[in-house]
């Protein structure tokens, strides 16, 4: 993967963010002062999650010529304030002529997925000032 730059200017809160190849635009909610022009950041974390799930299951899927002709994935986040702990909750639908041994299989694969890892793996992020 090469580098991800993020950029805000004076608009409130609308975060531009660029990869070598692609571009998309993050933003808070009305609610929180911003004007929804785009995922919020914990939206964006879900959706690296849902995503990679989906691609991780299409992937194996077709190595293995299973008719898997859909994948649905819900990323939710909880709170846990008694445990000092952040939930996220990973909820998936096959659809697609599976048996049981297939569908579990499938399910086992999902934790493969390499945004899965990253998140259930120690995590040290260095700050620098350029």
């Amino acid at each position: 993967m090469g580098k991800i730059t993020a950029s805000i200017s004076t608009e409130l809160y609308k975060t531009e963010i660029q990869s070598e190849t692609n571009f998309i635009i993050s933003d808070e909610p009305e609610s929180s002062g911003g004007k929804d022009l785009g995922f919020a950041p914990k939206e964006l974390l879900a959706s690296s999650l849902a995503a990679c799930t989906c691609i991780t299951l299409r992937m194996y899927a077709n190595r293995k010529g299973w008719d898997l002709t859909d994948v649905k994935v819900e990323v939710t986040f909880e709170t846990d304030s008694v445990e000092n702990k952040f939930k996220i909750i990973r909820n998936i639908q096959l659809f697609g002529d599976l048996d049981t041994d297939q569908k579990a299989r499938l399910v086992n694969i999902a934790d493969k997925c390499p945004i899965h890892k990253i998140l259930t793996n120690p995590i040290e992020i260095t700050t620098a000032l350029n």
